[in-house]
């Protein structure tokens, strides 16, 4: 299977990212600041811990592995990205969505409720 060749351009306030030709706009709106420096720092342990979890499964399926313990360690890592996905989106409540309630500008406060209530109705366990 293959990876693709990811595009990365700057679009007004967001980016357009993707896989070949099939993009996807992300943060069209903008960042009004950015992540908690602790809860980025922490974030980012996190996947790099994650990134080392996916390694040793690819590990365990070249070492043909029993199926069962393979999957466990599958949980695990989905478990951890949910942890990850939480933090993200406590710090985005806390600064994002925050600073458009702060703003009192009922446009921004409108489109940052309604990114949430999109994304958390999306969201897959």
């Amino acid at each position: 299977m293959s990876m693709g060749v990811m595009v990365c351009a700057m679009v007004g306030h967001g980016f357009i990212l993707g896989l070949n030709s099939s993009l996807v706009i992300y943060t069209p709106l903008g960042y009004i600041a950015s992540m908690n420096p602790e809860n980025k720092k922490a974030t980012l342990n996190r996947l790099r811990r994650i990134e080392g979890q996916v390694r040793g499964l690819a590990a365990m399926i070249e070492g043909d592995r029993y199926c069962i313990d393979v999957v466990t360690q599958v949980r695990a890592v989905r478990a951890a990205l949910r942890k990850v996905e939480d933090q993200i989106l406590q710090d985005h409540v806390a600064h994002c969505v925050e600073g458009a309630i702060l703003s009192g500008n009922r446009l921004d406060q409108r489109q940052k409720a309604d990114e949430l209530l999109k994304l958390l109705t999306t969201l897959e366990d």
